[in-house]
């Protein structure tokens, strides 16, 4: 056990080296949000609807916080791709270290990334007018469900890179698929003001159960209608990303267990 703890921090730090001398990647993942909070907040924002009403960047930016954590899966699933393409991973697979490191030293990585990007695009948020009104206590909370919908997103893209293997692969994946699912969520537009039908997709949408769950813990506008998802929205916050950490985690182990196959 101890071993594997050292060897999956070893990893960590080697991650974490990578993410450092390359910032050009991780200001390519942080411009995305902050160009989506400038051009929704402020172009758009006036003409945006909140159910109850309130100010549209303060409804738009837990929205953001979660589309931040997303869009990590391309960071995540890249890299793990870049490893297996150039041959890394099987020299690491060849040395005596614990077979666990690699995926856990990822996901930690992954984790202490995402603490750095929420950090960010707080002060942003809070330049822009955002602000929390419930305290420390919950605002740590909401910054929880946030990192654990991150460790549920890391295992997905640790899944996506063993099974597709090739970097450029990936990357054609990843964003088309994720932007469609941050649009049929409640990220920039509540559930009540679309169709019914999407409404309801968006109100089940895992992404959609954390956003609603943060806006209640930072006190932020948007809460409101009478689903069942609607009103138990910190409920799915938790157990959205336990199901798929339940689930893509095993798989990923099983698939990187059968690359020497």
């Amino acid at each position: 056990m101890t071993t594997a703890v050292a060897d999956g921090w070893t990893m960590t730090r080697r991650n974490m080296i990578h993410v450092v001398r390359q910032p050009e990647e991780v200001i390519l993942y942080f411009s995305l949000p902050i160009m989506f909070v400038l051009v929704f907040g402020y172009v758009f924002g006036s003409g945006m609807q909140v159910p109850g009403g309130g100010n549209y960047r303060e409804f738009l930016l837990p929205g953001v916080f979660v589309m931040t954590m997303l869009y990590g899966l391309g960071a995540t699933a890249t890299g793990v791709a870049l490893d297996l393409s150039r041959g890394v991973v099987d020299r690491f697979r060849s040395m005596p270290m614990a077979r666990s490191a690699l995926m856990t030293g990822r996901s930690a990585a992954d984790l202490l990334r995402a603490l750095l990007e929420m950090s960010t695009l707080l002060v942003c948020g809070l330049l822009v007018g955002w602000q929390w009104r419930e305290g420390v206590g919950n605002a740590l909370l909401a910054v929880g469900l946030l990192l654990l919908l991150r460790v549920a997103i890391t295992w997905m893209g640790i899944y996506l890179a063993l099974l597709v293997r090739s970097p450029d692969t990936v990357g054609v994946i990843v964003f088309p698929a994720a932007f469609p699912l941050t649009a049929i969520s409640n990220v920039f537009v509540s559930p009540e003001l679309m169709p019914p039908v999407i409404g309801t997709i968006s109100e089940w949408n895992p992404l959609s159960a954390t956003v609603a769950a943060i806006r209640e813990l930072f006190g932020n506008p948007g809460l409101g209608g009478d689903s069942w998802p609607a009103e138990h929205a910190m409920l799915l916050a938790v157990l959205w990303p336990v199901l798929l950490i339940a689930t893509f985690a095993p798989l990923a182990v099983r698939r990187y267990r059968r690359l020497s196959r």
